[in-house]
């Protein structure tokens, strides 16, 4: 009993965290709903039918469990291997088999994060050159002082079990103000760097304004070359928008005005997709641009929020793609992958993503960097933390109150 309690207070501050919003008495009503495993009627942002998209979602591997899960991957190391990130410390691997029945432990660094809430470790990226060097990279959050860090481990080689939580080769860190917001997604894009999201550094409103402000770390999107020294264990790309500024302006940003990016992904063609939780009003999802400016928190979605000491050009600010507001229990938006996969052919280029709290998963298709349309494929997934894509970019998702893995399917 005292587990199950634990649980459930762990679940309940991790949506709070992450929402920073009201919304309790909806989620006790919708948490005694059974979860939906089941295709809907797409239908657009005012809920007028589009059409029917058959999708599904099924758990990935019925005899495994994961303890909070919050992230989803594999290491192109030419094996079958997929990993799943406990938001505790661990790094979990297993055979990607619906069959699997164990998955052993491949890191274990629970020693040195601060877990509970947003914090945790948080992010996962495999090297573009793994098979060869065994290096990976993480995002977690640790206390006294609490700081979000950025780091390098090493396998000892690609196939290896277990990765040595000793190699570990600290690239950056940086102040965490509040334990919310704190982004956490690494990932490598098209270009071979690695590229990080931030939040604001939390509370609520970006007291500290963080977002416009450049000479920051926070409310961020960032660019980094793991394979230089420049400033130590990593460069900075000769093309990143604010390289050689003499303004003080962090040279290791890509894009700003972001409120907590918690989930970020690229598409085939080398575009970047955020999905960035909103404040009380309203969930976005963006196109990030090099450079661009996304506006928190002047604007929360299109909508002005608060320009108090910015001095912005509204002209010059980076609108989403696509956005929605907190109607019908939706508050927190999951930000997810365009799907390439195979399974559902009907969903091949639409961004798929989800409302961590409602459950809602969605097909948004782009046109451009404006949205064509927006249709609601599964009206509830569970409290999806994270997706992520196996070696043939089907797309699974991170049940973070099940500790399942679910993963899409056609119907």
């Amino acid at each position: 009993m005292k587990q199950i309690l634990m649980f459930g207070k762990t679940l309940v501050t991790f949506l709070f965290s992450l929402l920073a919003t009201s919304g309790l008495s909806w989620f006790i009503a919708s948490a005694c709903q059974s979860k939906e495993q089941a295709v809907t009627i797409a239908t657009d942002s005012t809920g007028n039918s589009t059409g029917t998209l058959a999708a599904a979602v099924v758990n990935a591997y019925p005899k495994l469990t994961f303890n909070s899960p919050v992230e989803y991957t594999y290491a192109n190391d030419g094996t079958n291997r997929v990993f799943v990130i406990e938001q505790a410390g661990k790094i979990r691997v297993f055979e990607n088999d619906a069959a699997a029945a164990s998955a052993g432990t491949y890191l274990d660094i629970q020693s040195k994060v601060a877990s509970g809430g947003e914090m945790g470790l948080l992010g996962l990226a495999f090297h573009p050159d793994f098979k060869q060097n065994g290096f990976f990279y993480v995002n977690y959050t640790k206390n006294n002082p609490r700081e979000t860090v950025v780091s390098r481990f090493r396998a000892s080689s690609a196939t290896a079990s277990t990765a040595d939580p000793g190699s570990e080769v600290v690239l950056f860190r940086f102040e965490q103000p509040y334990s919310n917001h704190n982004g956490g997604k690494v990932l490598f894009g098209p270009d071979g760097y690695l590229y990080v999201s931030t939040g604001d550094g939390g509370s609520g409103g970006d007291p500290q304004n963080n977002g416009q402000n450049r000479s920051s770390w926070l409310g961020k999107i960032l660019r980094v070359d793991v394979n230089s020294t420049e400033k130590g264990q990593y460069g900075i790309p000769g093309d990143n928008p604010f390289k050689g500024n003499t303004n003080g302006y962090r040279e290791e940003v890509f894009a700003y005005g972001l409120r907590n990016p918690w989930r970020v992904s690229f598409d085939n063609k080398g575009q970047l997709w955020a999905g960035d939780v909103g404040q009380n009003a309203i969930e976005e999802v963006d196109i990030v641009t090099k450079g661009g400016n996304f506006g928190w928190r002047v604007k929360e979605g299109n909508a002005d929020y608060n320009a108090k000491d910015n001095t912005v050009n509204a002209a010059d600010l980076v609108a989403p793609i696509w956005q929605y507001t907190h109607d019908n229990g939706n508050i927190s938006v999951t930000g997810g992958y365009v799907y390439q996969g195979t399974a559902n052919p009907a969903l091949t280029g639409k961004y798929i993503y989800a409302d961590y709290a409602s459950g809602r998963v969605w097909a948004l298709t782009p046109n451009g960097t404006k949205a064509a349309s927006n249709q609601e494929i599964v009206s509830r997934a569970g409290n999806i933390s994270a997706f992520g894509i196996d070696q043939k970019n089907e797309l699974y998702l991170c049940d973070y109150a099940s500790g399942h893995i679910l993963k899409l399917t056609g119907k």
